[in-house]
């Protein structure tokens, strides 16, 4: 029985003794040699590749799997080679993959009549991993591959996108009669023809999309299919039922036809073997889990058993393991089990080893493509790129009509053979002209890229160097948008300045996101170091990375509380009308926008030679065109109040809504409360204005980007002005809401004229000594509060101190109570103590400020605060906690029916962690929203976790991936310091910061020091105190 253990199998590096040389990727960048070929008799090996074309190799019956698989990889020129596979029938008319260890003869029993295909072995969680063009193109014809013969099944729209994308890179943009007759003519899925019309549709939409683009849309749709790199395994359970069992990058999935029913993730299993007919999986000890122990399927034969364990080891270890797993000690006497591992590089190393390596850009041509564009050419053969010596072309009969050269593209071949030969003839050659209306003699690229947008545009120094670090997986796959391939000398010169243009992907793929992951190594740090980068780039980065969180918090208000709470009877039309006509367009809008932002920054990051020009090294031009169209939609956004009333209003009306709401924000997606999400895009508008503001104030005046955001920040500006006064307004009105679900005992608290100020812990002495209160400060009364002893986590008023009449004096030598002070009013006085000396402070200063407003305005009357308490009476302790619930008189804070409320807003930090937090501390802090890529190490822990981070309300939230739909968890950061790491806690790492509160130290490390100097100065805007940016005192009132 072989039985590999996940546990043995991540335990380090190693090499079988006698077998050759791995060099992790399975190709050869031009310029290395061949693999070495053992002596013995040459069989010549037919290969058909995804593009349909069979190629022959020669080579040796004695050699290994590899040195085939390696000669295939290196006749495409092939970098990321690692991904994909041979595979062929056997004896028992079963498809396996070819062993790359074992020698091909004892594989292949009549290797002349057998076709091996070169297909994609293991399919990544995200096609951003991929970095490479030539790499997205094979996957591409993957799912091409897979779409016709049925095994990526999915709805008629999924189907027809992707069809409309894999035309567009054929044909190119839309033109109907040619759409049509090629649809006729050309099957993509089957029964295709009811479909033919929304295909087209589609394919209207794809306008001006290059091939590269194509197949990174196509991808993008793809991965997010449940049956996207699935191979199904015929199986029974124990009672006899048909089931299909598949491996994935997560784990172990069990199918019923094309539903999935179950999934073991690789983190749950601790061992898969089989025995006869009969595959095991043993899971790890899982108290909370009724599941056994040991789960058993019945498969057709042992072979069939040991097929799909056997990549079930391999999807193990490239996805999970950080090293090629060592092989097995042989046995002194007798072996036990299959010696079968995987061979090879896991995919960190293949991402590694291909970002720290400096390759030529060697051009490849797509079959069937026959879009050429007055600014790029799109090659039209096989995947072929050069002769190779060591294989023959087969002829076929497979010719498309996208096979026919024309004469243009006959001498930009030669142009591009001469250039990867002798790039010093094609440079003499060079001329701007040629740059800019040739369809020949180039060397900067083989794809031609979009023509200079102002021909008299120069480019910088600074945009030579964008050795770009990036840690979005989404841009990493840059080269879906960007269609050049470096050559020749002009690739040489601008590697001296940048890492080829090539992103450092992801180094761990969601599933590697585990505590003990590694991301970077010493050398990564050199490479950093080497190449700085413009700091304009890591601006217009934040800018992506913000409106990926923006747009995610769009579609909680438009798809997640349109589903949950849109949908039901019991909301009033006026309020879906209200919510879904101002957040539906803005969705639709921002959704384009991402889109141009995340094009321009993959081609800003240099996989095309877009750059050598600059022309894509800028991001003012897409700022203003966006903030224009931006502006007809803000004209409303000055109504957003009345979008929280009226949801007040109707929650009033109708306990079923205000029960939905209630479960709404109780959900993970909503990991703020909804009235934060109301006001989303008005605070959207203020990180435009910062993000402009840094760029003009980065950009010198003569920058050819500084005209462009000098007028989108003139723009965004003007409209951030008009609506300052009223987001004001609704940022007092939406605290004002949250602050009711807080409280019990609350009536009117929401009134014309009351203003929060500040809500904290301190203190109340009374009878029985210091006792923790929860204090609220608003412009007209002091409440103080204690925390219920209910399950809904609310706090219950215990009394109020009307501010009218009120003095405040310190009293610390009069009690002998550090940081003690004296609220004395005109009926009654209190006495309470801060935490700290820094808290008393500031509660005295909001204290002292609001008594001078209470003194000049007419603010609201204490009487209608709670009309449990209109006495003004403020009971002593002993009354107080003797208060029952049952004196509540309010209809909705009555708890007859006990409901869950969110234990995890400010107030329950605040009187967690004994802090306080103003309104000014809350407008800074939604205003300075941040969102990106960290690497998280705990303090105790060896490695560093990538995780997706969002900060807002005062937290930061992880996530695995920019497109998950929740958070994992969260971190409220009040209360905890920031610093930077001493040279005791051994931190060797650039950019590292350390958040600490008591006995918890976390550290995060960012990509640059642009990103750094952002992060920290977010966090501080949430740790230390706020100067007071907006004084009270220039509020207006709230109408």
């Amino acid at each position: 029985m072989a039985e590999p253990d996940p546990d043995t199998i991540s335990s380090g590096a190693g090499q079988r003794l006698g077998a050759p040389e791995t060099l992790g990727i399975s190709t050869l960048d031009p310029g290395h040699r061949p693999p070495a070929m053992p002596p013995g008799r040459h069989v010549t090996i037919r290969v058909r590749m995804l593009d349909d074309t069979e190629e022959l190799f020669d080579i040796s019956q004695k050699a290994s799997g590899k040195v085939l698989f390696d000669l295939v990889c290196s006749h495409m020129n092939l970098i990321e080679g690692d991904y994909f596979g041979l595979e062929f029938q056997n004896q028992q008319k079963m498809m396996v993959w070819l062993d790359h260890i074992k020698p091909i003869i004892k594989q292949l029993r009549r290797p002349k009549h057998t076709i091996l295909r070169f297909s994609v072995k293991f399919f990544p969680p995200d096609h951003a991993q991929l970095l490479e063009e030539l790499t997205r193109y094979l996957f591409a014809l993957q799912i091409k591959q897979d779409l016709y013969c049925g095994r990526l099944t999915c709805n008629d729209t999924s189907a027809a996108l992707m069809v409309s994308y894999i035309i567009q890179s054929e044909i190119g943009d839309f033109e109907e009669s040619q759409c049509r007759s090629h649809l006729l003519n050309n099957n993509y899925i089957p029964d295709q023809m009811p479909l033919i019309d929304k295909i087209m549709e589609f394919h209207s939409k794809n306008i001006g999309q290059t091939p590269a683009e194509s197949d990174y849309h196509l991808l993008e749709v793809a991965r997010r299919l449940e049956m996207y790199g699935i191979r199904l395994h015929p199986a029974k359970d124990r009672e006899g039922t048909k089931l299909s069992l598949t491996v994935a990058h997560t784990g172990v999935l069990v199918f019923q036809g094309h539903t999935k029913i179950n999934a073991f993730n690789w983190s749950k299993v601790r061992k898969l073997s089989f025995k006869r007919k009969r595959f095991l999986i043993k899971l790890r000890p899982d108290l909370n889990s009724s599941c056994q122990d040991t789960l058993e399927f019945l498969m057709p034969s042992r072979d069939c058993c040991k097929v799909f364990w056997k990549i079930c080891v391999e999807y193990h270890a490239f996805f999970r393991l950080f090293e090629e797993p060592k092989p097995k000690p042989k046995p002194v006497l007798f072996s036990r089990g299959s010696s079968f591992r995987f061979s090879g590089r896991t995919q960190k190393q293949v991402i590694e080893y291909v970002r720290e390596s400096e390759f030529k850009k060697i051009p490849f041509e797509r079959k069937h493509s026959r879009v050429q564009y007055s600014s790029r050419v799109q090659h039209n053969s096989r995947l072929s790129p050069l002769p190779s010596p060591s294989h023959r072309e087969v002829p076929t009969d497979s010719g498309a009509p996208g096979d026919r050269i024309d004469s243009p593209r006959r001498h930009w071949k030669e142009s591009v053979l001469v250039s990867a030969e002798d790039p010093s003839a094609s440079r003499a050659r060079m001329s701007p002209s040629h740059q800019r209306n040739g369809h020949e003699e180039r060397t900067g690229s083989v794809s031609r890229t979009e023509e200079t947008r102002s021909p008299t545009r120069q480019t910088h120094p600074e945009h030579l160097n964008t050795g770009v670090v990036s840690n979005s997986p989404h841009l990493s796959a840059s080269s879906g948008h960007s269609h050049g391939m470096v050559n020749g000398q002009k690739s040489l010169e601008l590697c001296s300045h940048s890492p080829d243009g090539r992103l450092p992907s992801p180094l761990t793929s969601p599933l590697l996101n585990d505590a003990c992951s590694v991301r970077t190594d010493d050398e990564d740090e050199v490479r950093r170091k080497r190449f700085p980068t413009d700091r304009a780039y890591f601006i217009a980065k934040e800018l992506l990375t913000t409106e990926r969180t923006y747009v995610k918090d769009l579609e909680v208000v438009t798809v997640s509380f349109q589903s949950a709470v849109g949908q039901d009877e019991a909301t009033p039309d006026s309020l879906k009308d209200a919510i879904f006509s101002t957040f539906e367009p803005l969705h639709k809008f921002h959704t384009g926008f991402l889109r141009e932002v995340e094009q321009r920054l993959a081609l800003w990051e240099g996989r095309s030679n877009a750059h050598i020009k600059g022309d894509y090294q800028r991001i003012g031009d897409v700022l203003l065109k966006n903030l224009q169209g931006l502006k007809p939609l803000t004209a409303n956004l000055s109504k957003q109040s009345e979008i929280l009333l009226e949801l007040e209003k109707a929650c009033k009306a109708s306990r079923r809504l205000e029960g939905l709401c209630r479960d709404f924000e109780l959900q993970k997606v909503c990991y703020i409360p909804l009235n934060v999400f109301i006001l989303r895009p008005l605070h959207r508008l203020i990180h435009y204005k910062q993000i402009l503001e840094r760029l003009c104030k980065h950009y010198p005046a003569t920058h050819v980007d500084f005209r462009d955001c000098r007028a989108a920040l003139a723009d965004v500006s003007e409209v951030v002005d008009q609506l300052q006064g009223s987001l004001i307004k609704m940022e007092n009105l939406q605290k004002l809401l949250e602050l009711k679900k807080d409280l019990i005992g609350v009536d009117n608290l929401v009134v014309p004229g009351r203003e929060f100020i500040r809500l904290g812990c301190l203190s109340k002495l009374s009878g029985k000594g210091l006792q923790q209160r929860m204090f609220f400060l608003f412009n007209d009364v002091i409440l103080y509060t204690s925390r219920g002893m209910t399950a809904t986590n609310q706090f219950k008023v215990h009394g109020q101190l009307p501010l009218h009449g009120m003095t405040i004096r310190e009293s610390e030598d009069e009690w002998g109570v550090p940081h003690a002070f004296t609220l004395v009013g005109q009926q009654q006085s209190v006495v309470v103590a801060a935490s700290s000396l820094v808290e008393m402070e500031k509660w005295m200063e909001d204290v002292k400020m609001a008594i001078e407003m209470a003194k000049t305005s007419n603010g609201p009357s204490s009487e209608l605060l709670t009309s449990s308490l209109t006495d003004n009476k403020c009971p002593e302790d002993s009354s107080v906690e003797a208060e029952s619930e049952d004196d509540m008189t309010a209809p909705h804070a009555s708890l007859e029916k006990p409901t869950p409320h969110r234990g995890n807003t400010m107030v329950h930090v605040c009187w967690h962690r004994n802090t306080s937090v103003s309104m000014v501390d809350f407008s800074i802090a939604v205003e300075n929203q941040l969102s990106g890529n960290l690497l998280r190490k705990f303090k105790n822990s060896n490695g560093w976790q990538k995780l997706w981070v969002v900060f807002t309300n005062f937290s930061l939230f992880f996530y695995k991936s920019h497109q998950d739909d929740y958070p994992l968890a969260s971190l409220p950061l009040l209360g905890y310091s920031v610093t930077v790491p001493s040279e005791s806690e051994n931190i060797h790492k650039d950019y590292v910061f350390k958040l600490h509160f008591k006995s918890h130290v976390y550290y995060f490390r960012s990509e640059s020091e642009y990103t750094f100097e952002r992060w920290m100065e977010v966090i501080r805007s949430a740790t230390v105190p706020s100067s007071r940016a907006r004084g009270l005192n220039g509020k207006e009132t709230h109408a």
